[in-house]
């Protein structure tokens, strides 16, 4: 609020200034919109209400915060986690494959071929000594081995691949760090 002294009219007048918060562009985020991240990525079956009751908004603040950090791409979707185990998925595989040529279509050619497979769950393309480095679940080496020799040997300009079978699993974690304070 500014005050000042019209030189016309001898009295005090206020010049308003209205305050308009925008607090969700995308390069900006408060504390309470990286609280609801943190909160949904610990756990995204929390209803709206449970949410805005840990960072303490009220429900239609919180609902319009997750739908804009929704909208921004920011929250993408919301997975169930499963346990490969009990689903009968033992071997966790991390396999390297260095192409004979890297052009832009023997790179994308791989990449469709590729994806097409459930076994892979991930796809990093990499520098270095390797292309690609792909995570691969299997339901026991046999099966592995299989996927090798039918999937990945038949890809066009496979030049080489290297598989590290994980023993342990020491860390796992789909969860970012997000600075709270």
């Amino acid at each position: 609020m500014k005050g000042f002294l019209s030189s016309k009219h001898k009295k005090f007048s206020f010049n308003f200034y209205k305050i308009v918060y925008l607090p969700f562009k995308i390069d900006y985020m408060d504390l309470k919109d990286r609280m609801i991240l943190s909160i949904i990525q610990e756990d995204s079956t929390l209803s709206v209400k449970e949410i805005s009751e840990k960072i303490g908004l009220t429900f239609t603040p919180t609902y319009e915060r997750i739908k804009q950090l929704e909208k921004q791409g920011i929250i993408e979707k919301y997975v169930g986690l499963l346990n490969r185990e009990k689903l009968g998925l033992n071997i966790v595989v991390y396999c390297n494959v260095r192409l004979k040529e890297q052009s832009k279509k023997v790179l994308e050619t791989f990449e469709k071929n590729i994806m097409q497979h459930d076994e892979v769950q991930e796809i990093i393309s990499l520098s270095g000594e390797y292309d690609y480095m792909l995570k691969i679940i299997a339901k026991d080496i046999n099966s592995y081995n299989d996927f090798t020799v039918n999937v990945i040997s038949n890809i066009p300009n496979i030049g080489q691949y290297h598989s590290s079978i994980v023993l342990h699993e020491v860390k796992k974690s789909t969860k970012f760090k997000i600075d709270l304070g």
